[in-house]
């Protein structure tokens, strides 16, 4: 379950970055009228990064210029064979003012395990981590102070080579964007409901389940709209086996009445670094944990019998999520709902916030 902390590429130079400052970015007043209510996902910083690549000239031409539009042939390979990848990741606020961020080495490995799935090249690391640092260099006042808030960064890769034909680009963009993100739960943690659904698959064996790329969010999108016509905040998915999956875009938690905690494992779920995080802090409690093939009956079985007491969904933006409903065709199953996730939650979100110690190594400077 614990994923690879060394970093193979430390020994590369760092990118020359040309950086070029937006004549048209937000006043000091605008950008604080954003930052006192960012929401998520609707607001950007002024700035951007941009690095190129082709298979002549490697990774070349990276900058930091003005956010904007981006100019694309036509017949540029992503629209029309779906070759895109993208991560995400946070920058907190510290008390002292820094900035830091969370474990971004496995954000960076992450972003190579769906570049090779997607045929596309692996970005190192050390660039990675780079194009972070580059950015908040420039854009670092739109980190948020506010309880709960952090800049919410998009890292993405796409074939911007124009051509049609079934086959590999050799010219591909990565770019990294910022946004403002205020709490996730504006009224405190809420137990959220869940669709089950049955009609649709999120992935199938072989298939780009282990990938972040926006065909999988895609493709649960249809899903996610009959959760939400069925008054149900999210959508859990099954494999051919009628095994538990993944939300459309969280991993899920079972935790059991001897404190096992137990989380669906198969190649085509994606590894979450929330999810590997918490479980490592539940390890550190001295909880057992395990990675395994999860069945609908064994959840629902569970539940029932009072062998499962806590169900959780997790991931980057929401963190912790407590499931209080699974609701099928024709059924409705209410969840235990218990202290654990909530405190789980409290002692990561301490940790990325800097108010508890970071003992694993986690946190990264930004700003330095």
């Amino acid at each position: 379950m614990t994923l690879i902390d060394s970093d193979p590429d430390t020994g590369l130079a760092p990118l020359n970055f040309s950086v070029t400052r937006s004549l048209n970015g937000k006043t000091p007043q605008q950008r604080a009228e954003i930052l006192a209510n960012p929401g998520f996902g609707t607001s950007f910083t002024d700035h951007m990064v941009d690095i190129c690549w082709s298979t002549k000239g490697g990774w070349h031409r990276p900058r930091v210029q003005p956010y904007g539009p981006i100019a694309l042939d036509p017949a540029a390979a992503v629209l029309h064979y779906g070759q895109e990848i993208f991560e995400g990741i946070k920058a907190y606020r510290h008390a002292d003012g820094s900035v830091h961020t969370f474990r971004p080495d496995q954000n960076g490995r992450r972003l190579q395990r769906s570049a090779r799935r997607l045929a596309l090249p692996e970005l190192p690391v050390s660039y990675f981590i780079q194009s972070l640092r580059e950015l908040i260099a420039v854009d670092g006042d739109w980190v948020p102070s506010g309880a709960d808030q952090s800049l919410y960064l998009r890292p993405f890769m796409f074939a911007k080579e124009a051509f049609l034909g079934v086959r590999p680009a050799n010219k591909v963009a990565y770019y990294l964007i910022a946004s403002p993100a205020g709490a996730y739960f504006t009224g405190g943690v809420r137990p959220v409901s869940i669709w089950l659904s049955e009609d649709y698959s999120r992935a199938g064996k072989g298939g780009t389940g282990a990938a972040k790329t926006g065909g999988n969010y895609a493709s649960s999108l249809l899903p996610q709209s009959e959760a939400y016509e069925r008054e149900c905040d999210q959508v859990v998915f099954l494999d051919q086996d009628r095994n538990v999956e993944e939300l459309g875009g969280m991993n899920v938690v079972f935790v059991y009445k001897d404190g096992t905690l137990v989380t669906p494992e198969s190649p085509s779920i994606l590894e979450g670094i929330t999810r590997d995080s918490l479980l490592q802090l539940a390890r550190d409690r001295g909880h057992k944990v395990e990675g395994r093939r999860v069945s609908l009956d064994e959840w629902r079985q569970g539940v029932a019998s009072g062998d499962i007491v806590e169900v959780f969904a997790c991931g980057t933006a929401a963190v912790v999520t407590p499931i209080g409903t699974l609701k099928g065709a024709d059924f409705i199953d209410e969840q235990p709902t218990g202290e654990l996730a909530l405190s789980l939650r409290e002692e990561l979100t301490d940790i990325q916030y800097g108010r508890r110690e970071d003992t694993h190594g986690w946190l990264v400077r930004l700003d330095a």
